[in-house]
């Protein structure tokens, strides 16, 4: 049988909802440390392997506030099926309208359930902020949005993620990846999934040569294993820093398809890199007879060794 992946209520591109059981693949058994994520994101990886611990670090404090605000009450799924209810009744009547004030609201009071509205109600889903810090994606063009139907998926979603929380003890924090891979200790795992450099410029914070450098020299010098996501090549160009940097370690590969838009033009193959410290000589991950989380037209998934 495929693997279920638990899918988180907030979205983003560049989401490993796919990639989770690869990444999962390598997580000994018997590991019984701290989980270690500097570039949070959705939550979606430390969401699915769900440790016993875990330090959950981002940038963008608009995240870390939501999945805060689950831990500690002030969002519960009936809370949350109320406030899209509402909202998305307004929505349905008064179209972009309502989503632009509701983006307008967020982008002054920050308020955890607005942050979960523009997200849901914004363009493919997407995370993008301008440089004085708003939130700038656009209306989705769906004043339907929020239909009963997606409305209880996205209250389940956070529904499994306040039980998750409520049986683990997971830790929020705001802070660059320097000060969290500093946190982390023997034993602990570092789960990194960055901006792809070369790739990603819409982050909470941009990414460049000098983070991607600064990133492998703390995780060169941390103490504990660490598991890195990042791409490898696609079909024009190669990351340069697979080879300069990140060779020293065990590196795998596996392809992967990005939708970027709606067309199908538009969905090109990439093929992902993941870097560890973790012993690969034994690796295997058997590719499952049906794949969750699979969209129409895209490839079988192939594994290997870089």
């Amino acid at each position: 049988m495929a693997q279920k992946v638990l899918v988180p209520p907030m979205k983003s591109q560049g989401i490993k909802t796919k990639l989770v059981p690869w990444i999962e693949s390598l997580v000994p058994e018997d590991f019984s440390g701290r989980w270690v994520e500097p570039f949070m994101g959705t939550g979606v990886v430390a969401f699915n392997i769900a440790p016993k611990k875990a330090l959950m670090c981002d940038t963008n404090p608009h995240m870390i506030n939501f999945y805060s605000a689950i831990q500690s009450g002030e969002i519960t799924p009936d809370i949350a099926r109320r406030f899209l209810e509402k909202e998305g009744a307004i929505l349905l009547e008064k179209g972009d309208e309502h989503y632009y004030s509701i983006r307008e609201r967020f982008n002054e009071k920050h308020a955890p359930l607005d942050f979960l509205f523009i997200n849901r109600a914004g363009f493919n889903g997407m995370i993008r902020f301008n440089r004085k810090g708003g939130f700038n994606i656009p209306f989705c063009k769906k004043p339907n949005r929020f239909a009963k139907a997606y409305v209880t998926k996205i209250v389940n979603q956070i529904s499994t993620v306040s039980q998750i929380l409520e049986a683990k003890d997971f830790d929020f924090k705001c802070q660059s990846f320097e000060e969290t891979i500093n946190e982390a200790k023997a034993g602990d795992i570092i789960y990194c999934d960055p901006p792809y450099i070369d790739r990603h410029v819409d982050y909470f914070n941009s990414w460049d040569e000098e983070h991607e450098i600064g990133l492998f020299d703390s995780l060169s010098e941390s103490s504990c294993d660490f598991i890195l996501s990042t791409w490898h090549h696609n079909d024009y160009r190669k990351n340069e820093y697979i080879e300069s940097h990140w060779s020293k370690f065990n590196i795998l590969t596996r392809e992967h398809f990005y939708h970027v838009g709606g067309s199908e033009k538009n969905r090109n193959p990439m093929i992902e890199a993941i870097v560890t410290t973790i012993d690969t000589k034994e690796y295997k991950y058997k590719e499952p007879e049906t794949q969750e989380q699979l969209t129409l037209l895209e490839p079988t998934l192939h594994y290997g060794s870089a």
